[in-house]
């Protein structure tokens, strides 16, 4: 799904009505119908409504939500903040069309009761400077009324790209339901905390024009990880889904090495060998008995392999320390030739040592964390200056590089983003990197591409970490509760596949 910034957001409106042909008011019921078909599926009919209205499209659809909503039962009430003259010709068409039982102000007498549910339709995506004024003082209202908010395409104040900096005036919302497709700064660490669980609304915007328009920015779906997934032949064999070799692991940091082992034999692949400490192999084969292991003499990596080049594909990193003779063993790693997946202290060592990063093969994936990649780009002023560095980054060592976190970010080494919608804060813990480690390198052993095993990995990571968390709570997870819900993934996704293959 692609992501639309600034000009051409206006361009799909635009086209649509052009082009379907449909009127603006038509287009405007259309959003709306979708708004309210959501809010009927998700709020009881005994919560009360209040819409705070802006004076444009946004608060125009507002309105039409609040008149279709009070037609199945819902109490509604609309804050209309500017004055008639000041509204938009559809928003003032929407205010004409609602019936008398819904009671409209021009601003707020008290503040709503606690059980009420704002509708925030105040500003749309046509936000530039600063909010003032009216906006302003109704966003302060919406913030301090200590109700549940649900907003409507983007909160209140948002910018839709870069610009939303600290101290910025947004209404923090609990839902957002954006139209049509994410808007970029719901997905950024800036302010994304204000949009809270974004949920996508299709509307019908011309698929001519979304298919021609070009972005650098896409949102991925079920549908395209779908579409990725590789066949599984039945007459193939275990040589025939690739050999995994994870390097991870030291004195005292074996847990990495299982937990990124577990993940790797839920991939597909049909081989995991784990490279670490010889003194620490007991506690890998106990927990994972299916994996192979190459003992280390030492108490860190401080030695290849044997044969390096009978392995598919090799992760490095989890657990692994950042000692004088591991940094030089990973210098002969990335000599090996084979598809590679970086992480943790082995990006801590690239970092350190920008000669290593001249070393990193091409198609690799690299996956830091904020720390690891602030290592490795340096200090950013803002989204708009670290989503650079990363496409620099990208480029420089073509290379593909996986921003953790909420929405985690895959840049390719042309600057394309994709962002992911799985997962939650729960996987917030130590080890859940570990485990996104292994499981993309199953993938790229098993034969995907990197930008696929990258894409892929991150959304069956983000959700088995969904599935973990409805099981134990937020809280409860931990980052071994995952592989096995890895698996059942998995199994969702083959259901009906052997049983009817047409």
């Amino acid at each position: 799904m692609k992501i639309l910034t600034g000009t051409a957001i206006r361009e799909a409106d635009r086209f649509t009505i052009e082009h379907e042909p449909i009127e603006s008011l038509a287009l405007m019921e259309r959003a709306s119908e979708a708004i309210a078909q959501w809010i009927c599926n998700h709020i009881s009919q005994d919560v009360p409504l209040l819409f705070v209205v802006g004076k444009g499209n946004n608060g125009g659809d507002g309105l039409a939500v609040a008149r279709m909503l009070h037609k199945v039962g819902y109490l509604c009430e609309a804050v209309v903040v500017f004055g008639r003259d000041q509204l938009s010709t559809e928003c003032r068409t929407n205010l004409g069309r609602l019936p008398k039982g819904v009671r409209v102000s021009t601003r707020f007498d008290t503040l709503p009761d606690s059980g009420t549910v704002i509708v925030d339709a105040l500003l749309g995506t046509g936000v530039r400077g600063e909010v003032t004024g009216l906006a302003a003082d109704a966003i302060r209202q919406i913030n301090a009324s200590g109700c549940r908010v649900l907003s409507i395409d983007v909160p209140s104040g948002m910018v839709t790209e870069y610009g939303n900096l600290p101290g910025r005036l947004i209404v923090h919302a609990d839902v957002t339901l954006t139209l049509e497709f994410p808007k970029l700064s719901l997905l950024l660490p800036e302010a994304g905390e204000c949009a809270g669980v974004v949920t996508v609304l299709p509307i019908g915007l011309s698929e001519a024009y979304m298919e021609q328009v070009g972005t650098p920015y896409f949102y991925v779906d079920e549908e395209l990880i779908r579409k990725m997934l590789l066949p599984r032949p039945r007459f193939g064999h275990k040589g025939c889904f690739g050999h995994a070799l994870l390097v991870c692991g030291s004195e005292g940091m074996v847990g990495a090495a299982v937990l990124a082992a577990g993940a790797a034999l839920r991939s597909g692949c049909g081989l995991v060998t784990v490279h670490l400490p010889r003194e620490e192999r007991v506690a890998l084969q106990a927990n994972h008995p299916a994996a192979m292991v190459s003992g280390d003499e030492q108490p860190c990596f401080s030695h290849l392999p044997q044969q390096p080049q009978r392995f598919t594909a090799i992760g490095v990193g989890p657990g692994l320390g950042q000692r004088l003779q591991t940094a030089r063993a990973l210098e002969a790693l990335l000599q090996c030739g084979r598809p590679m997946v970086i992480d943790a202290d082995a990006l801590n060592l690239l970092a350190a040592d920008p000669g290593l990063q001249e070393l990193v093969p091409a198609g690799s994936i690299l996956t830091p964390h904020p720390g690891e990649l602030r290592r490795l780009v340096g200090e950013w002023e803002d989204d708009a200056d670290r989503n650079e560095r990363v496409r620099q980054l990208a480029r420089r060592l073509s290379a593909y590089v996986v921003v953790k976190g909420a929405h985690t970010m895959v840049c390719t080494p042309e600057g394309i983003c994709y962002f992911n919608p799985t997962g939650n804060a729960g996987m917030a813990k130590g080890g859940s990197g570990d485990v996104l480690t292994g499981l993309i390198t199953g993938l790229l052993a098993r034969g995907y591409p990197p930008l696929p095993a990258a894409l892929v990995g991150v959304y069956l990571h983000g959700k088995a970490g969904d599935k973990a968390t409805q099981y134990y709570g937020q809280e409860g997870v931990n980052a071994g509760d995952l592989a096995d819900f890895i698996g059942e993934t998995w199994a969702e996704w083959e259901t009906g596949n052997t049983e009817n293959p047409l």
